[in-house]
This record gives structure tokens, C-alpha cells and sequence, in this order.
């Protein structure tokens, strides 16, 4: 397929590539384009700002969950050979697995999906024989040849002029553009990355007002025409896993709402390929679960934000708590997992009451007390098939009193064991964010025991 596409990536984190990307997307929709947008690596908030504040379909492409034909083909599912597809890189381009690696790094998505870079270089502070040295060095690393462009980040108009073609001259690289300084156009970030789209005053108008400047000093025509010279992209392999699609199995309840929200939407996809019916619900709004569920998906977010709100709803606790008892399926994920404490103590010391399906109390710790990917196995089989692993990630600043020892997490590059997960027939709880097209088969196993509860309840 000739797909037309290309990474917006950066030397290190902090490069301003993601307001480029979202100014890049908003000004190619402008222009009529159909884009689809991609995040590399595990991220929930970019691809949020890709879907709720541009309305363009977001996804995620990681090479550490999903190898190298796995990804291509996640890549093509959705593809249309009318689409533009921008993927916004992690990182630094060549930032892999514990800092050491090719694999789960930009450069390696890029290279496996042979897609060509623009390159994002933060060059305040920096004068042109810098600039030209640092983005050399790039280019020498890259034995793929696949950066094809260049963008100046934070630099004056007039500065840029002198430059553009001493560097194009000496690098051999289009330098399609540049973005002056913008402090008030700038995306806020906590401890998980960017802060949420609806926490940011007047976004769509920041995000509208950098995508004019973007029109203005950055080349449309340089970037779709990079991205048009990316070759055919074809894979005739079945997805790991894959089965047939199957309809109206169960019906699982998924925690949607300011304080849970983070999802990939190939896990959500999955469950529905397996035959699950999603019925969105509100721990925060919401009195109760959705009627007639046979299954709960609480994903991870920010609970700590909205404790109090979320203690007081009494309500909603008991039809949990109820639920569980009565042996209802149940997937939690890191603040979803907070969230089924008997009590959440926050940054402050103050402790609030929660879904109490555990006894224990979850808490800040002032540190990072989990980072990175990780690869799970379950002690007993009874989400995954006997001897198989998932893969995911860790991200979390609180602690557990009680973080389980139902499954052992894995580091993938020191091989680092510790244990993880409370899990048992019908539960899967714990602070690991899992992809589940890393291993299906997690995705079909909640599936059937939702399916199995429903029978059980005629």
C-alpha cells in the first residue's frame, strides 16, 4: 500500500514536538486533508489531544509490544491510501528499551515501518556550527537514511533566513521551516506528560492559533511531499493471535470519565473483536454500573485528582464492591486499581474513602515508584495461556499497601523480576498498564469469563 506518512521526531523530550505535531494535523485538516494520527510509544494524553481536541483519529504504534510484522500491520488495519498519517515520535529519536536499545524507540518504528523524518531541533541558545554539528550527528546515526527534513524550534525569523541555507548547503537536508518562541502557546505537563485537554483554558484557540503560525513558517508542501516518498508498505501476516470476529458475547462496563481515561484504543478494539459490547459509565457521575453488565474495565487516569468527588459517591462504591462478590469479571489498571482501595491517602496526607473491594490503602510517595516496560506472567494461569507473557508499562507515583503477587512483572532489558497483580479467576488488579494486542488472548479470556458470568445470571 502506498501510504502517504511521516514521524514528527526529536533529538530529546522537551523539543516541542507535540505542539508542531497538533499544529501540523490541525493545519493539513485545514487544507482538506483526511489525517490519521499515531503516538509512538505508550502514551494516552497525545493521542487524546490528536482525538478530543482535533477530532482526528489517534492511535498507538509501539515495537516493544507488538515486534516488528505486528505493528506494520496495526499500522495498516485502518489504512486508507487517501490518508495522511503524521506519527508523533517518543523521546529522543533514538531513545529505545532502558535508554540501551534500538527496540520500542522511534527510530526503530520508523525504520519497521519505513516511514521518513522530520526532524524537531530545540536551537535556543545554540549558533548555527552547533546546530549544524548536533543535527550531523543525527544524520551519521541514521543508517537508514530515513530523516529527510529538518524543523528549527524556538529561533527568530531573521535568524532562520541567515541560516536555512548554509545548513541545507553543508547537511544535504531540506530544512523545511522553523516556529519562534511561544511561551503562551506552550502545552502545560504533570508527572504522566501533558496535562488533560479539558483541563487547559481556550485549547482548540491555542491549538488554532499555532497551527496559522505553523502555516505561515513551515513548508506544507516540504512535509507532504516527504511524506509522499515513503515506499509501499505491505504485510500479508495475520496479526498474532487474530481470530474472527464474534458478536454480542458480553457486555463489559469501562470507566470513562475525567478521572479514568486512559485507554488504548487497540485494547478497546480488541475486546470488541472478541465479541464485547462497551458501555461506558462514570465512577465520578454515575450512581451505579450500566444495567445488565457482565464485566468491568477500570482503566488507569488521575483519581488522585478528583478524590473527593470520587469518595463521596457511596453509591457507586457498593454496586463495585457488590459486583465483585458476586464473581462479575473484573480488569483494573493502575489508578483503576487505585480506585478498588478501601482508602486513597493523597499528597497532602488526607484520606479518602474508595470502592473497598481491597482492604489495603493506596498512597503518594513523593517519587517515582514504577517507569517503563515491562513483560507480566501470571503464577497460575487464568488470563493468559499457560507459559505466555504481556507486555505494558509502569507509571505510577503512589503505592499500594498490597501490590499483589498473583502474576511476576519482568524488566526487558535487566531482567529484573518482582511481583505484581492481585489475580485470581474472575480479577486482574494492579498498578501494569497492559496492550493487550501484545497477547490476545488476554483480551478473549475477559471476554469469556463476562461471558460465562452472563449464563451464570441467566
Amino acid at each position: 500500500m502506498k501510504l502517504r506518512r511521516v514521524m514528527i521526531a526529536a533529538p530529546k523530550s522537551g523539543s516541542g514536538k507535540t505542539m508542531i505535531t497538533c499544529a501540523l494535523l490541525q493545519a493539513l485538516s485545514d487544507r482538506g486533508e483526511k489525517v490519521r494520527a499515531y503516538k509512538c510509544g505508550p502514551d494516552y494524553i497525545d493521542p487524546m489531544f490528536h482525538k478530543k481536541v482535533l477530532g482526528i483519529p489517534s492511535g498507538n504504534l509501539d515495537t516493544f509490544f507488538t515486534g516488528e510484522e505486528d505493528t506494520r500491520k496495526i499500522l495498516l488495519d485502518d489504512a486508507d491510501e487517501k490518508n495522511m498519517v503524521i506519527i508523533e515520535g517518543a523521546m529522543g529519536l533514538f531513545d529505545g528499551l532502558g535508554g540501551v536499545r534500538e527496540e520500542g524507540s522511534s527510530y526503530h518504528l520508523a525504520k519497521t515501518t519505513k516511514t521518513p523524518v522530520v526532524l524537531v531541533v530545540d536551537v535556543k541558545g545554540m549558533g548555527v556550527r552547533s546546530i549544524v554539528a548536533l543535527i550531523a550527528g543525527f544524520l551519521s546515526y541514521d543508517k537508514e537514511k530515513l530523516i529527510k527534513g529538518v524543523i528549527l524550534n524556538r529561533i527568530s525569523e531573521g535568524y532562520f533566513r541567515t541560516i536555512k541555507s548554509l545548513m541545507e548547503a553543508e547537511l544535504q537536508i531540506s530544512v523545511v521551516g522553523f516556529m519562534t518562541e511561544a511561551k503562551e502557546l506552550a502545552v502545560e505537563s504533570r508527572h504522566l506528560g501533558l496535562v488533560m485537554p479539558e483541563e487547559l483554558m481556550a485549547i482548540k484557540e491555542r491549538l488554532r492559533e499555532a497551527a496559522d503560525k505553523l502555516s505561515l513558517s513551515i513548508s506544507l508542501s516540504a512535509i507532504m511531499e516527504i511524506a509522499e516518498s515513503a515506499e509501499a508498505l505491505n504485510t500479508c501476516a495475520k496479526r498474532k493471535g487474530e481470530e474472527k470476529e464474534r458478536k454480542g458475547h458480553a457486555v463489559i462496563a469501562v470507566a470513562k470519565d475525567e478521572a479514568f481515561c486512559f485507554y488504548y484504543r487497540e485494547n478497546l478494539s480488541l475486546l470488541e473483536k472478541n465479541g464485547a459490547e462497551l458501555q461506558f459509565f462514570s465512577p465520578l457521575h454515575d450512581r451505579e454500573l450500566p444495567f445488565g453488565c457482565h464485566g468491568v474495565l477500570l482503566g488507569g487516569g488521575y483519581p488522585e485528582l478528583y478524590a473527593e468527588e470520587l469518595g463521596r459517591n457511596h453509591s457507586m462504591h457498593k454496586s463495585i464492591w457488590q459486583a465483585v462478590e458476586e464473581g462479575m469479571p473484573i480488569v483494573a489498571e493502575c489508578g483503576g486499581f487505585m480506585y478498588l482501595h478501601s482508602f486513597l491517602r493523597d499528597q497532602h496526607g488526607i484520606k479518602y474513602p474508595m470502592a473497598g473491594v481491597m482492604k489495603e490503602t493506596c498512597f503518594y510517595t513523593d517519587k517515582l515508584v514504577r517507569f517503563g516496560y515491562i513483560e507480566i506472567e501470571e503464577r497460575k494461569s487464568s488470563f493468559l495461556p499457560e507459559g505466555t507473557r504481556i507486555r505494558g508499562h509502569e507509571f505510577h507515583y503512589y503505592d499500594s499497601t498490597d501490590n499483589g503477587n498473583g502474576a511476576i512483572a519482568i524488566k526487558p532489558v535487566t531482567g529484573k523480576r518482582y511481583p505484581c497483580v492481585i489475580q485470581g479467576e474472575n480479577c486482574w488488579l494492579g498498578f501494569p498498564h497492559l496492550y493487550y494486542p501484545s497477547n490476545p488472548a488476554f483480551a478473549r479470556l475477559f471476554v469469556e469469563k463476562a461471558a460465562r458470568y452472563r449464563v451464570s445470571k441467566g
